[in-house]
């Protein structure tokens, strides 16, 4: 498949795929069950703490789910290295559930992402140097972004596509497709020098709530990628190593990950 400026609106083919191996996944029944936790207060939301600090975990933060979790219910106090980066993503997670999804307040939300990740001039901002991304648990090369002298038009045409999307009349199934599309294709650009895969996470389930609502927000798809980070990082690394020779043919293993998280087995 040809890799140009507007892969989210010509894949036909992927999305008929992609129906053909969830036709049998509950997608509607499976999303109306989606309800918060009996643990959430007025002080504590379980499920975006859940999503932030496995989210962090994806990126090779260290503290433990259960400590996070103690941390934000409980007021533990840790060392502030191992709590300063999952508290700023759990910000921007706060900023998402009150915000609609726009570029511009998707970028504020990569000012909070990145608060303790990238100087104050960098947060926000397209990226100006080329980069290789890494799995940061083996830091093995898993490929080359898009090219820094492309980056900003990129970025521009991502979010018309984005637009157009949210302006249509999708089913849930269509919904979840397009939400993994947006996730692959903002990873695959790699658009920020730092925080991108959890602006990409938090990208992903934003996009399911504006089109479904707010039960998107109880959806466990951070847990699930990290239960299968092997998976994750593997499924990504199919569509090749190189921005300009990307095969989105071979995305369907990545966009089945995420109707996963809406299976019984990853809600508490």
């Amino acid at each position: 498949m040809k890799n140009d400026y507007f892969i989210l609106s010509n894949t036909t083919f992927l999305l008929e795929e992609y129906k053909n191996n969830t036709v049998t996944i509950p997608f509607s029944d499976s999303f109306n069950q989606l309800k918060e936790s009996e643990m959430t207060t007025e002080t504590f939301n379980f499920y975006t703490s859940v999503a932030t600090i496995a989210s962090s975990k994806i990126e090779g933060e260290t503290l433990e789910i259960d400590s996070y979790l103690k941390h934000k219910m409980l007021a533990i106090d840790y060392k502030k290295d191992l709590v300063e980066k999952p508290n700023d993503l759990y910000q921007a997670y706060i900023f998402a559930q009150n915000n609609s999804l726009t570029k511009t307040n998707f970028c504020k939300s990569h000012s909070l992402i990145s608060k303790h990740l990238l100087p104050k001039n960098k947060q926000g901002i397209c990226r100006t140097a080329n980069m290789l991304v890494m799995e940061h648990q083996t830091f093995r090369i898993q490929y080359e972004a898009a090219p820094a002298n492309e980056v900003t038009l990129l970025f521009e045409k991502f979010w018309l596509e984005i637009e157009k999307i949210k302006k249509r009349d999708l089913t849930i199934q269509e919904v979840f497709f397009f939400a993994s599309m947006i996730h692959l294709v903002f990873v695959n650009i790699h658009p920020f020098e730092d925080g991108n895969g959890r602006a990409a996470r938090l990208l992903e389930k934003w996009f399911i709530s504006e089109k479904l609502g707010a039960k998107a927000w109880f959806l466990q798809s951070e847990l699930n990628y990290y239960k299968n980070v092997d998976a994750y990082y593997k499924n990504l690394n199919k569509l090749g190593i190189f921005y300009e020779q990307l095969d989105y043919t071979k995305a369907l293993p990545f966009l089945l990950m995420l109707p996963q998280s809406i299976n019984s087995d990853y809600q508490k």
